[in-house]
Formats: C-alpha cells, structure tokens, sequence
C-alpha cells in the first residue's frame, strides 16, 4: 500500500484523519506521515498489520475478538461534521 493508496482508502470510507486514526488506533499524527509517505524527510512505509487493518475497516469491521466471537460490525466512527446537528428548542417567555 503506498502512501496514495492509504489517501484514497480514507477518502473511499470518508473519514477525517482524526476519525481514520481512532479507527486505526494511531495517532492523527501518524495518518499524516502515512498519507505523505515521509517523515522528517525520511521515507515511512505502512506498516502490513496497518494494511490489513485497513483491509477489515474497507470489510466493515471494527474490531475482531478471535475465532471464538464473530467480528464486531459497527459503523465506522464519523466526523462531527457528519453528525445531525440538533435543532435548537427556544424558550417562550
């Protein structure tokens, strides 16, 4: 997976950097060196527990607890940005 692919495996499931780290469990940080390709002028490559992580989440699952318990399928976590916003109540005073 280059650094190209990593961008457009986000961008395919719309996730933020941060809502693509939090799925990852890295750092937002660390999406930002992968999607680059480099880090402090030094070339990084994904690693393949990354790869296939990314593999599982494209799949929709979040989170697997072995052979004994199916994979969890939740939804992927979303932006506040893609979050409903609640509608204000006013007050009648």
């Amino acid at each position: 997976m280059t650094h190209k692919d990593f961008r457009q495996w986000r961008k395919s499931l719309k996730l933020s950097q941060k809502d693509a780290a939090e799925a990852l469990g890295l750092k937002r940080r660390v999406v930002q060196y992968y999607e680059k390709g480099e880090r402090d002028g030094e070339k990084i490559e994904i690693p393949k527990t990354v790869r296939l992580a990314c593999y599982a989440l494209a799949q929709g699952i979040s989170d697997y607890f072995g052979t004994d318990r199916p994979p969890q399928l939740a939804p992927l976590p979303t932006s506040d940005a893609d979050k409903p916003k609640e509608k204000s109540k006013e007050v009648n005073g």
